[in-house]
């Protein structure tokens, strides 16, 4: 009968954190395998020591390449994987001899580790089991004294080896967050940190529980010192002292059509950043609460006075986030902080306006593409100018065949525009143009329909409703699962 093959997990490095189990199976196999570099030193070996006897069948599985190069003919992936190959068949012929077979790995044989090369190509020939172990994680948090994360916080686990962008990006949406594999990416890793704003509270742990072990602020740390069985840890924002500031400043975000599927990485960033959100009190529904923010929810109707409580609090030095629907330069709130900003003792606040999901991007991406070619975007909302001027901007849209994106078409006060835009358009239009007609996209309520402007039912369309109506060369075609789609073509035909 063939043997069986053990992932046996040791922990991050103390021989006494290793768990009774993975004791007991060394202990019982006949063959104990383990990886190492060139120079032939193992960790995992090294751990394990005192419990390898010398009746054991040792197998050093000696990577042909670390971070060096290679003259292989398929590079560093192909050296690699001719090795896990090549390895592999070596355990495999212990294991058809009915040798017990123990493959060491240093934290968690499933967690960032050699190990799971061998598993994945031997546990479907063979009876496996996997022994887990404490990770250089849980290791690192345990040796700072510090919470990685309570409460409803997001721990995030990055390699180092990702692209600075996206280090960056990830770093900034995060609660709390752990870097592995540092050595030579540490520059990167630096500049992630600094970029995404997290510099500060980042925290540098060096072979936890080894002999050589080093804790320090990670801003701190020589980039020529960093090896590469060290991590970076952005421990619990919970209970963090939020830091002082002579100056603060004010983020203008867009929260998208929804929830959070629709935020960006840029935007999280800002939200989880801030001291404080201010904003109406159903765009601040979608941001999740966080430890130590206070939020600050008002009507819809005092765009001006949220405006200048949230420059008053950046004045105080704190960070305030302003929370819009969609994009924040789109009929939102931007304008109103720029203008109270624009006030001479507002005018040393910084302020940033970073974009989100628009409702007609939105709308126009649920139909198809109706805004393929030139569109205009116009509010139907008369609260801040006259009628008069929207009929004329709608009469010029409509005469130069632009597409059109109409916000606020309806609410329980203004129930005739839509009406009226309609009669308007249909003097330009043909009565068979399709129009978009998208209520709550992303929300539990959407609903996405097509339907022809001599058709449109202006008693079905309110605030939540955005109307995209099309040109003279927009078309409808039914797909081959009966749902209709609109696109307007990029090529408009000449006269």
């Amino acid at each position: 009968m063939s043997g069986k093959l053990y992932g046996v997990g040791l922990g991050p490095g103390d021989p006494s954190l290793m768990t009774v189990r993975a004791v007991e199976v060394i202990a019982g196999a006949d063959v104990v395998a383990y990886h190492s570099a060139r120079h032939g030193r193992s960790i995992a070996r090294s751990i394990a020591a005192k419990h390898i006897r010398e009746d054991h069948i040792e197998e050093a599985l000696v990577y042909p390449v670390t971070t060096e190069t290679t003259d292989h003919p398929g590079g560093y992936k192909g050296a690699m994987e001719e090795f896990y190959a090549e390895a592999s068949a070596r355990l495999a012929a212990h294991l058809d001899a009915g040798r017990t077979v123990a493959v060491l790995a240093e934290g968690d044989p499933l967690f960032y580790g050699s190990y799971m090369h061998m598993h994945k190509r031997l546990v479907d020939r063979y009876d496996t089991e996997v022994i887990p172990g404490v990770t250089s994680v849980s290791a690192a948090a345990a040796r700072l004294g510090a919470p990685l994360a309570e409460g409803e916080e997001v721990l995030t686990i990055l390699p180092g080896t990702l692209p600075e962008e996206e280090l960056t990006a990830r770093l900034a949406t995060t609660d709390a967050a752990v870097v592995m594999k540092l050595g030579r990416t540490f520059p990167k890793v630096r500049r992630a940190l600094q970029t995404s704003g997290r510099l500060a509270e980042a925290r540098y742990v060096e072979r936890a529980t080894m002999s050589k072990e080093r804790v320090s602020e990670l801003a701190d740390v020589d980039a020529e010192s960093v090896p590469y069985f060290s991590v970076a840890v952005l421990p619990s924002q919970v209970d963090a002292e939020r830091p002082v500031r002579e100056r603060g400043e004010v983020v203008v975000v867009g929260t998208g059509p929804a929830g959070p599927l629709w935020l960006t990485p840029e935007t999280r960033g800002a939200l989880a950043a801030a001291d404080d959100l201010v904003g109406y009190a159903t765009y601040l529904d979608r941001v999740p609460e966080r430890a130590g923010q206070a939020r600050h929810g008002s009507d819809n109707r005092v765009e001006a006075e949220r405006a200048e409580f949230a420059l008053q609090l950046a004045r105080k030095g704190r960070r305030v986030a302003v929370v819009s629907g969609g994009d924040p330069g789109v009929f939102a709130m931007a304008t109103a902080v720029l203008e109270v900003a624009s006030q001479p003792e507002y005018l040393d606040v910084p302020v940033r306006v970073l974009p989100g999901v628009t409702a007609a991007n939105a709308a126009a991406a649920r139909a198809g593409a109706p805004l393929g070619h030139d569109y205009a975007a116009l509010s139907l909302s008369d609260r801040l100018k006259p009628w008069e001027v929207i009929a004329e901007r709608l009469r010029a849209a409509a005469s130069a065949d632009l597409v059109l994106a109409l916000y606020n078409p309806g609410s329980r006060s203004r129930t005739w525009q839509v009406g009226k835009a309609q009669e308007l358009l249909l003097e330009y239009r043909a009565p068979g143009t399709p129009v978009v007609v998208a209520r709550d996209v992303g929300g539990p309520g959407e609903r996405v329909r097509i339907v022809r402007l001599g058709e449109l039912d202006p008693a079905e369309i309110d605030m939540r409703t955005i109307l995209l109506v099309g040109s003279s060369q927009t078309q409808v075609v039914r797909r081959g699962d009966g749902e209709e789609i609109v696109w307007t073509p990029r090529r408009y035909p000449e006269a």
